[in-house]
């Protein structure tokens, strides 16, 4: 039986519980052209700051979350939405339960992986 051309999940947060401790990452899609990966942290819980070879998005799902960016540190809630460029540093560390997606594009071109900032 051949396999569907798209995946769907109706209901992205309700994939994911949120551990007592630790972080729980979930691969909900992989292939050469990009990586979805569902995160659930337990309060207090962080990935130290590293890089990534590609463009990747960060979209906080719910909680709330300390957010490094390079040089920029920030505090951002459930809803929040980032672009990185290529190897640029970046960390986050749960202040509560936090869900966030990640989303590595594998195959960028170098104009679309050196836009940045929302659309004109």
């Amino acid at each position: 039986m051949p396999t569907k051309p798209y995946t769907l999940i109706t209901d992205l947060v309700k994939q994911a519980d949120v551990p007592e401790n630790g972080i729980l990452s979930r691969t909900l899609q992989n292939d050469d052209k990009s990586k979805v990966i569902l995160f659930a942290f337990a309060d207090g819980q962080e990935l130290t700051a590293h890089t990534a070879p590609m463009p990747a998005v960060i979209y906080l799902l719910e909680g709330s979350a300390e957010v490094t960016l390079g040089e920029d540190v920030m505090n951002l809630e459930g809803g929040a939405l980032i672009h990185m460029t290529p190897n640029l540093p970046h960390g986050i560390r749960a202040n509560g339960p936090v869900k966030m997606m990640l989303i590595l594009l594998k195959d960028a071109s170098p104009a679309a992986a050196a836009h940045q900032g929302p659309p004109a």
